[in-house]
């Protein structure tokens, strides 16, 4: 296998169970991909205040970059999520546990003032191991 996600021993487990501390690449390119928004094909902000919605566009988005390089979720080894309003997490988190369901990628998610869209909730970055 060229990617092993884990937890070592060494340090106390994630205190959620949707990342992981490390991932391994062993071999092959790698894709990273620049945060995304819910910009619709007109290139406007797809519901705006609809924090699920805003996630569905964007793990399409994503979907449809990985598939583009030969790579699906599973390839994924680091997700940087940044959203506007901590308490809204679950909503996004739902949507999340829909694209990875295997061994969680690493991750880093941080509560932000505001993004480069006044309509954007959050803003999700991921890194991929190419097949």
């Amino acid at each position: 296998m060229r990617v092993t996600l884990g937890n070592p021993a060494t340090v106390p487990a994630p205190p959620n169970p949707a990342y992981s501390h490390t991932a391994v690449v062993t071999q092959g390119p790698m894709l990273f991909v620049s945060g995304q928004i819910a910009l619709d094909e007109g290139g406007k902000m797809d519901a705006p205040g609809d924090m699920t919605r805003q996630s569905e566009v964007i793990f399409s988005l994503l979907d449809r970059i990985l598939a583009a390089h030969g790579a699906g979720f599973e390839d994924v080894v680091n997700v940087r999520t940044f959203v506007t309003d901590l308490d809204r997490l679950p909503e996004y988190g739902a949507v999340r546990r829909q694209h990875f369901t295997g061994p969680p990628p690493t991750s880093t998610t941080v509560e932000v003032s505001r993004l480069f869209h006044p309509d954007a909730l959050l803003e999700v970055e991921i890194v991929a191991a190419l097949p």
